[in-house]
């Protein structure tokens, strides 16, 4: 079995932690790098719900989408829920490695799993100057509604679902796609003269904004959903890797639904 150290080489090598935002939390949160590890799972969130199934799993390393710590802290006393996590795993001897704003920048990145679960044809970079995004072309027209309905069956399900702003009825032929928050990417996706925008925990003035400048359709999904794709690239990523050193891992995706929200009900007489 290869040691953590070997792994973490090549998980950098995927994501380099050098293309993060310089406020993000990336790399390794716990472990010893000359531990053995036979045995990842992959998921969006460091929560206890996902540490207490690796340490169910048997699993050595946790690779998450999300950092556990984004904000500096001065402790990890178990009294807190953070500070459980990393107790938990140091007690079993399970790493904790997180790739995020390298992951999104990443070829292929978050954005990528996303376009390549809703079977879209990627393009080129929404923002080539960080490669953040995706633009897709559909391999056929489909209405608005049609597309956002495209989202909601190839993607987790959640309590939230897809909300869809726009003309349900209006032709999208070419998207953007962004994992995770993309409501500051409205100027690169005007920009990109695409019909459509998918992506997450969108906010109701630039909401408001981007649907009276332009007749762009927007889909909103939950945040969890559109990164948990990047989950099952990963792990294929890092299969791959190790039948090329005969490492022999085996390589888990948590399907363990960490989305936030837990339920949703809709307005009597609200729009469909």
């Amino acid at each position: 079995m290869p040691r953590l150290s070997e792994v973490i080489a090549e998980l950098d090598a995927l994501w380099p932690p050098d293309r993060a935002e310089q406020w993000d939390a990336v790399g390794t949160v716990c472990g010893d790098p000359d531990a053995r590890v036979g045995r990842v799972l992959f998921a969006v969130d460091p929560v206890q719900e996902i540490v207490d199934e690796a340490v169910s799993l048997g699993a050595d390393l946790i690779v998450a989408h999300h950092p556990l710590y984004l904000r500096g802290t001065t402790t990890v006393a178990a009294v807190h829920f953070k500070g459980r996590v990393v107790h938990d795993l140091i007690k079993n001897d399970i790493a904790l490695h997180v790739a995020h704003t390298n992951a999104d920048t990443a070829d292929p990145g978050v954005s990528d799993a996303l376009a390549g679960a809703l079977d879209l044809r990627v393009t080129g970079p929404l923002v080539p100057e960080n490669g953040l995004g995706r633009i897709c072309e559909l391999d056929h027209p489909e209405t608005l509604a049609e597309f956002a309905a495209r989202a909601a069956a190839r993607l987790p399900a959640t309590a939230q679902g897809v909300r869809v702003a726009g003309d349900p009825g209006m032709t999208v032929r070419r998207v953007a796609v962004s994992g995770g928050s993309g409501d500051s990417l409205f100027d690169a996706v005007r920009a990109a003269g695409v019909d459509a925008f998918l992506t997450s925990d969108l906010r109701h003035h630039p909401v408001s904004e981007a649907t009276q400048r332009t007749p762009l359709g927007l889909v909103d999904a939950a945040h969890w959903a559109t990164e948990w794709p990047w989950c099952e690239q990963a792990a294929a990523q890092l299969d791959a890797i190790s039948d090329r050193h005969g490492w022999d891992l085996r390589v888990h995706v948590s399907k363990t639904v960490t989305d936030p929200w837990s339920s949703h009900h809709t307005s009597p007489g609200a729009p469909n």
